[in-house]
């Protein structure tokens, strides 16, 4: 029912009615799945300005789905949607000039679309941005600024702003160092497969670094943890049963 309304509403022109119609294309939600189909309804509504619509199509050019893939079509339709304020197309954006995909590469550019994003909340934006601050790229360092906006993300529950901020309390970057909230946020992490966290949780058994707060050293559980990880190709945890022998 919802397809056939939104099919309607689309046929007379409405755009984001064309635009939702898309979704249930992309989604095959009511409809069998079609990215063809997405492509042809997000287009529709993208050149009457619908900002999510033109994200989504800069999408589908960034991914080649249902579409032939065009880095420079993708940043084209990222930027009309980011102009007007669309926080998803910012961080696309960002990402696009971080890479120098379909633009030329400038770190002072991804760190712009990066903060206007960020500052809208968009936890993978926030994580970015702490990225950048903490390496430097296209902003003079600042470990501060760093862990602020890993935690803006971490609390949203991204997994990879999780990890690096549990990296700056493990070594006092930015903030006190603080192992039992770098175990804290190890976990998090963790627990949502982010595998860089759960080295580290590796790391965490086998040096006993914990040992203050009764978590104390267990190698038979580190070995454990190496060995998962290595099956799933972490590199850093095949070079770790390397040096213990295993």
């Amino acid at each position: 029912q919802a397809v056939y309304w939104y099919r309607l509403s689309a046929e007379q022109g409405n755009p984001t009615a064309q635009c939702n119609l898309g979704w249930c294309y992309e989604r095959g939600e009511g409809v069998e799945q079609s990215w063809e189909q997405a492509v042809y309804w997000y287009r529709l509504s993208a050149e009457q300005g619908n900002p999510t619509a033109q994200r989504n199509l800069g999408w589908c050019y960034q991914h080649g789905e249902g579409v032939e893939q065009d880095w420079k079509q993708a940043v084209y339709w990222y930027r009309l949607s980011a102009e007007q304020g669309d926080s998803p197309a910012q961080c696309n954006l960002g990402w696009c000039y971080e890479r120098g995909e379909g633009v030329e590469q400038s770190w002072e550019q991804a760190v712009y679309w990066y903060r206007l994003s960020a500052e809208q909340g968009n936890p993978t934006a926030q994580c970015n941005l702490g990225w950048c601050y903490e390496y430097g790229k296209g902003i003079e360092q600042d470990w501060e600024q760093a862990v602020y906006w890993y935690r803006l993300s971490a609390e949203q529950g991204y997994p990879p702003a999780q990890c690096n901020l549990a990296d700056c309390y493990e070594y006092g970057r930015g903030v006190e160092l603080d192992l039992e909230q770098a175990l804290y946020w190890y976990r998090k992490s963790a627990e949502q497969g982010d595998l860089t966290a759960l080295f580290s949780l590796a790391e965490f058994y086998e040096n006993s670094k914990m040992e203050a707060y009764g978590i104390l050293q267990d190698m038979d559980e580190a070995i454990r943890l190496y060995r998962e990880y290595a099956a799933q190709g972490l590199e850093l945890a095949q070079k770790a049963l390397k040096r213990l022998g295993l």
